[in-house]
């Protein structure tokens, strides 16, 4: 005997509404009455008076009603599952040919066809980040290109789409970690001694000066991580030197290989008062533990902050020394990891484990 399907009713349909269950994308959409906008089930927007909703199969139905798509979820484009690897680097590409201004949201989703939700989510997903924040990475780079170059800051905000206001020149400032000025000239006058070693997580760089450590780095190739470092200190007097300190890059490597718990090594690290606030509070997380990004912007009194949190995560400069990788989501998934979420998989791991022994 055949199964009767339970059919689906209004109140089904309304309580999908209520906790925006992905499951119905794509099988309705509901419309205000007082506004004459229609959404689709997910939509971000405030939930309506359910006297106010009705529902339909369709988008085309509703806009035969003479209902309008919500700017948000933008229900008239079809929903896809998954946007595939190969359309979200079309976007990429489309960003990067923006060289001199940073594409809305509203302008990618137009020029694929796909609403600013489904993308943002779908970006997020494969990049890792925003699409905004992938744009503002690449204007940040190619502001510090023409900086290395010995171009005119002011010309050099201007042509990577900064503009030239205060306001905008304190955003390139946040970015650098420093003012434009002090970056154009980073490095100047320091004489920088660095090594090259082969670890478990890949290969582990560490640059030092006369005061201490200035950059630890992770990579899957040695010149790789070199090129990084002549990068960051351009004006610097750099040389390597395998046999300096070599106690403080045993320290790291011990570390590394699961036999060093706690680090007492001298850093020599610049960033700005923000920065250096996040990079002390996580060198206050215990071995073996974690936190939220939000639990560092309420240790440094600012819990507003918490997307400037994990920025100043990325621009950690001694990788494992200052203990990003200790940092998660809410939710307790990764979030980001400047050198690799594998590496930071592996980091914590092993001190889960070493700490359970």
């Amino acid at each position: 005997m055949e199964l009767r399907q339970t059919p689906i009713t209004e109140e089904t349909l309304w309580q999908a509404v209520l906790n925006r269950d992905s499951s119905f994308e794509g099988q309705f959409f509901y419309g205000v009455r007082s506004t004459k906008i229609y959404c689709r089930p997910t939509c971000p927007s405030r939930r309506p008076q359910r006297s106010q909703v009705c529902f339909f199969e369709s988008a085309q139905e509703a806009d035969t009603e003479g209902f309008r798509p919500c700017k948000r979820c933008q229900p008239q484009y079809e929903t896809m599952p998954n946007l595939t690897k190969d359309i979200i680097l079309a976007v990429c590409r489309y960003i990067e040919g923006q060289v001199e201004r940073i594409p809305t949201l509203l302008e990618l989703s137009s020029h694929f066809g796909i609403s600013s939700s489904y993308l943002q989510r779908e970006f997020k997903r494969v990049m890792g980040v925003s699409p905004f924040q992938y744009a503002d990475a690449l204007r940040s780079e190619r502001f510090k290109q023409r900086l290395h170059k010995g171009e005119e800051i002011a010309h050099a905000l201007y042509e990577t789409g900064y503009g030239s206001s205060s306001r905008v020149y304190e955003q390139a400032s946040k970015q650098l970690g420093m003012t434009p000025k002090t970056y154009q000239c980073r490095g100047k006058g320091m004489h920088i001694a660095y090594t090259v070693v082969p670890c478990s997580l890949g290969y582990l760089l560490v640059a030092t000066t006369k005061k201490g450590i200035c950059a630890v780095k992770l990579a899957h190739d040695a010149d790789e991580l070199e090129r990084t470092l002549v990068s960051e200190f351009h004006q610097a007097n750099i040389m390597r030197d395998d046999h300096k300190h070599r106690d403080w890059v045993e320290t790291i490597l011990n570390f590394i290989a699961g036999g060093e718990r706690h680090f007492d090594l001298p850093l020599d690290v610049h960033g700005t008062a923000f920065q250096k606030q996040v990079w002390q509070a996580l060198q206050k997380i215990p071995y073996g533990e974690t936190c939220t990004y939000t639990d560092i912007a309420r240790e440094i009194g600012q819990p507003h902050a918490v997307r400037a949190v994990g920025n100043a995560c990325g621009a950690n400069p001694t990788a494992i020394i200052i203990p990003c990788h200790r940092v998660l989501r809410t939710d307790g998934s990764l979030g980001g990891y400047r050198w690799g979420l594998e590496r930071k998989q592996k980091l914590l791991a092993q001190e889960a484990e070493s700490v359970e022994l």
